[in-house]
């Protein structure tokens, strides 16, 4: 029988795209639930550590405590070369607290508009952390896919800066398909690291169920 894992975010899009990853490499040992589902719609986590890995590892512990499940929390950024690695942990506020990502992509484009196409390498970063409730122990798992910062926006099918990133053939991530984005993406590579300590976990609570 399945065991619910709560998926730490607030964030449709990234929600949507767990459930999608887990349907394509996790097995059903998992029943994934939303925190709006187990009364945390509004539960909120301070993230201002200071690596992806803290983030995530604070989300993870607190939103396990928070309703006594095991929970999935991830941390991820948009490393630009040509900033110094910025906007990375700032990557979903760095419009401002109550940006969107039209304004965070925007205000990437102004900050890149001298920058010559060579110069503009990125790579997208995540850090996925796992926790069980009540402990103090993290199991993570890191994911990375590179490219660049395009000049200009195309594709529907992503968020964030989806539009903007182009990867090595020029496609952007906001063109690809759910299968195709699901295999390559920082998000899938990061879950692919951490699938292990999945494993562990749910032979753990098959042992105490």
């Amino acid at each position: 029988m399945p065991h619910q894992l709560l998926i730490a975010t607030g964030n449709p899009g990234k929600l949507r795209e767990f459930r999608e990853l887990f349907d394509a490499h996790v097995d059903s040992q998992w029943d994934l639930v939303a925190p709006a589902e187990v009364g945390l719609k509004d539960f909120t986590v301070v993230e201002d550590g200071e690596t992806y890995a803290e983030n995530a590892g604070r989300k993870a512990r607190s939103y396990a405590n928070a309703c006594g499940l095991p929970a999935l929390a991830d941390d991820s950024g948009l490393e630009v070369d040509a900033l110094d690695g910025g906007p990375g942990l700032y990557s979903a506020r760095y419009a401002g607290e109550a940006a969107d990502d039209a304004a965070n992509r925007a205000k990437l484009l102004q900050a890149l508009a001298n920058v010559p196409t060579e110069r503009r390498a990125a790579r997208f970063r995540c850090v996925i952390a796992l926790a069980f409730p009540y402990t103090t122990n993290v199991r993570l798992g890191e994911g990375v896919v590179e490219g660049s910062i395009a000049v200009d926006e195309r594709g529907d099918l992503g968020f964030g800066y989806d539009p903007l990133f182009a990867l090595p053939d020029d496609r952007r991530m906001a063109e690809l398909d759910v299968s195709e984005k699901n295999r390559i993406s920082h998000r899938a590579r990061a879950l692919a690291n951490a699938s292990w300590a999945l494993d562990v976990m749910a032979k753990t609570l098959d042992q105490t169920s």
